[in-house]
């Protein structure tokens, strides 16, 4: 009980700390400041008088959302006595495997960086500013020689990694069945089962009602789709983010997920964050980086052959070219196994107070990033806010798709896939099903994604597995890994709710 307390006013101190260099902390001083003039505050009842005050000028709603919002992606509290790494990942192996892979990215880059006599960040000349702001909105049109730039690395790439994770704990002393029958991710971490899945997933069962599932036109309107709009207006008029995630687990309607997914995320694109974005323009017109040209090589590859996205190339550079320069990206890295790559000028390798983040956001992009991008282009069109719900979503759920990590996000599930299989079905899921699943039926999916919290529905138990088995006929009569990547190469006519509920809930286990 006392460490439960302990625990408890460590994380509202902390949340306290990050809040007061918050612009909400500075306006709510402002608003309380002012609130001091008007003759309903009295002197003998000053506190609860200025709490009322917040609370019907709605300032106490915008307090309770920034709360929650730090509380959806602050770490669980870890021993006092912990070491500051553990909040990173508290496994030692899992911290030496993240920083192996980490090097063989750099390296990778490096190696980019010689063979082709690039430097890794450079002063754009006066002129090439003006071109490159003058094109700003039209970038898709420029043709840049890219074919010597390869990506640094691929989802093939991370999954051979984590197929050679070895907990060294486990690697000597213990018998060979017990090590192989986890298939090919032989880390023997706990995961939730069947059960489990189902008490998390409880919205998704058969007797709720689903966007997705009970708003197809064979399902009158007025049974479910009907109330849940009226449900999901009431939820934007109250303005609660709790409220709104959990609203969101049964599905968004279409008219309301951009309002939506906003509140979640508590993004309200204030001048000042439409200002940050400029600024982070800015950046990018003056400096031209080595990443960027990786940028521009991935959304030729991937979105711009896309038939849904393809349209959407212009927003795809002006966002993640931004995203590479933002350095409060790093914030997250206090709670990701991963750590940002440094860079050091020239001549002082080592020296710390000589060092950079490179990129200044920390995160090189690797094949299919701006597929992380991509769908949200379908919600949001005013380029400031596009950028910050992607920033958001990016470092709250998409890092953890890229890192490895005990985290229950994800990655626990893959080892009760079977080799063939877990071949085919990684990339659905280190782009979160982004280019596999239609567009309508990905947002159904990133919308639980938001609701629960949790990445864990893309998993091997439960999305990824549940196409599996939607196939398995097909799949039985296939004698290779290509013949079964050609039966699950197109993904775009599944119905993604049907398909979940079914195979959590409507199967026997």
């Amino acid at each position: 009980m006392l460490q439960e307390e302990s625990d408890l006013s460590l994380i509202i101190a902390q949340i306290v700390q990050k809040l007061k260099g918050s612009n909400l902390y500075a306006q709510l001083e402002r608003q309380a400041w002012a609130s001091l003039q008007r003759p309903e505050i009295k002197l003998e009842s000053l506190k609860e008088d200025i709490k009322e005050f917040f609370k019907i000028s709605g300032w106490e709603k915008k307090l309770q959302n920034a709360v929650y919002s730090e509380l959806s992606v602050f770490p669980l509290p870890s021993h006092p006595a912990a070491p500051p790494e553990h909040l990173k990942e508290p496994l030692v192996y899992m911290r030496k495997a993240q920083g192996s892979w980490e090097k063989r990215i750099l390296k990778s880059l490096n190696s980019m960086c010689t063979e082709l006599s690039i430097p890794l960040a450079r002063k754009r000349p006066v002129g090439e500013q003006k071109e490159l702001l003058n094109k700003w909105n039209e970038m898709g049109t420029d043709e840049p020689d890219l074919s010597l730039f390869r990506p640094v690395y691929a989802p093939k790439d991370f999954l051979e990694v984590l197929i050679n994770l070895r907990n060294p704990n486990y690697e000597n002393g213990d018998s060979l069945s017990f090590r192989t029958h986890l298939g090919l991710i032989q880390v023997p971490l706990k995961v939730k089962d069947i059960p489990e899945l189902k008490e998390f997933f409880v919205e998704l069962g058969l007797t709720t009602g689903q966007l997705g599932i009970d708003d197809s036109t064979q399902v009158p309107p007025e049974l479910f789709e009907n109330e849940h709009v009226r449900i999901g207006q009431k939820v934007l008029a109250e303005q609660d983010s709790a409220a709104a995630q959990q609203y969101v687990r049964q599905g968004s309607p279409t008219a309301l997920r951009a309002e939506l997914w906003a509140l979640i995320l508590n993004i309200s694109s204030q001048p000042e964050d439409i200002l940050y974005y400029e600024q982070l323009k800015t950046n990018v017109i003056q400096h031209d980086l080595l990443v960027d040209s990786l940028i521009y090589k991935d959304v030729k590859l991937t979105a711009s052959n896309d038939d849904y996205y393809f349209v959407f190339e212009d927003y795809l550079y002006q966002v993640l070219l931004c995203f590479s320069r933002d350095t409060s990206v790093l914030g997250h890295f206090a709670y990701s196994s991963a750590s940002p790559p440094k860079s050091y000028i020239r001549g002082k390798l080592g020296l710390e107070e000589y060092a950079v983040f490179y990129p200044p956001n920390g995160v090189i992009p690797f094949h299919g990033f701006s597929m992380y991008v991509a769908p949200l282009c379908f919600l949001y069109h005013e380029p400031s806010k596009l950028y910050q719900i992607f920033r958001e979503m990016y470092v709250r759920f998409f890092f953890r798709l890229h890192s490895i990590s005990s985290h229950p996000s994800l990655f626990y599930h893959l080892r009760e896939i079977g080799a063939q299989p877990l071949r085919i079905s990684f990339k659905w899921m280190v782009r979160a099903f982004s280019g596999y699943l239609a567009t309508d039926q990905l947002l159904l999916l990133w919308d639980r994604i938001l609701g629960y919290n949790s990445l864990e529905i893309l998993a091997g138990k439960i999305l990824a597995a549940a196409v599996f088995a939607f196939r398995a006929v097909n799949l039985m009569e296939v004698t290779s890994l290509a013949a079964a990547e050609a039966v699950l190469a197109d993904l775009s006519t599944l119905k993604v709710m049907p398909l979940l509920q079914i195979f959590l809930f409507a199967t026997v286990t």
